[in-house]
């Protein structure tokens, strides 16, 4: 089930349903994604809590407004939080930083957090090699078969999960989010960290770091160091997309995390 939320710049966002009873899990979605890329894993999720997915701005079926910040889009999930009470948080890559950045901003709206491969620095890293590889895209795509290929190598279940996010047009296939706004939002993690945001948080954490990691070497087990209740756990085999890559090691982590901390 969809519904609709209005945020407090006036924003209509997209809410998925994916289903349980009980204490609210809010999964987040990572670059260029959306909410039902997390249907695979809602399905046993819901069995520890009702499960929500949110669309952020400018991605799946929500609107598409600046500023692309992670503050903002950080505000946006504290909003949902705020009309759902205090959840469980599990996010995806950029999704993972929007939890952390409101565990640490809103402590009473974050009963635990997982964190899917993803770092608080990359300053250093420029946004220009991504808005060359994004814009060098052959948009439309003439099928969703040439989306698979576009994005799946070398880890093919990378190709499906951006399958899941493109729509069909009259003249083909197109991604649901528009480039120039994820190099915005990818250009400011170049410049801007959020070591701050890691000392503040206090709920229980697990972090899930992939072997081929997008985190800078070691930044993970530094995070971890740094939390006050904070698991680390590195999948061998897996690319950043840890979920599909190893997704009985994924659930077998995220499930003994939930049954210790809910």
């Amino acid at each position: 089930m969809r519904r609709r939320m209005l945020t407090s710049d006036g924003l209509q966002l997209a809410v998925v349903e994916f289903g349980g009873q009980g204490t609210p899990i809010v999964v987040l979605h990572g670059l260029m994604g959306r909410a039902t890329t997390w249907w695979p894993v809602a399905q046993w999720l819901v069995a520890h809590g009702r499960v929500l997915g949110l669309d952020a701005r400018g991605h799946g079926r929500s609107g598409a407004q600046g500023p692309w910040t992670t503050e903002r889009m950080t505000a946006d999930v504290a909003e949902l939080l705020g009309e759902l009470g205090p959840s469980v948080v599990v996010g995806h890559s950029m999704g993972g930083l929007h939890g952390l950045v409101l565990a640490a901003r809103h402590p009473e709206l974050v009963r635990a957090l997982v964190v899917e491969d993803m770092g608080v620095d990359f300053r250093g890293r420029s946004a220009d090699d991504a808005r060359a590889w994004f814009g060098a895209l052959p948009q439309p795509f003439p099928s969703l078969a040439a989306v698979r290929r576009a994005f799946g190598w070398p880890r093919p279940e990378f190709g499906d999960y951006m399958a899941e996010c493109a729509e069909e047009r009259p003249d083909g296939y197109h991604l649901l989010a528009q480039v120039e706004y994820a190099t915005e939002i990818a250009a400011e993690w170049a410049e801007v960290d959020h070591w701050d945001a890691v000392g503040a948080v206090r709920c229980p954490v697990l972090l899930v770091e992939a072997e081929d990691s997008i985190v800078p070497p070691g930044q993970m087990a530094e995070m971890a160091r740094r939390m006050a209740a904070a698991d680390h756990v590195r999948i061998p085999g897996t690319g950043h997309l840890v979920q599909s890559g190893d997704p009985e090691a994924y659930r077998s982590a995220v499930e003994s995390f939930l049954s210790t901390h809910m």
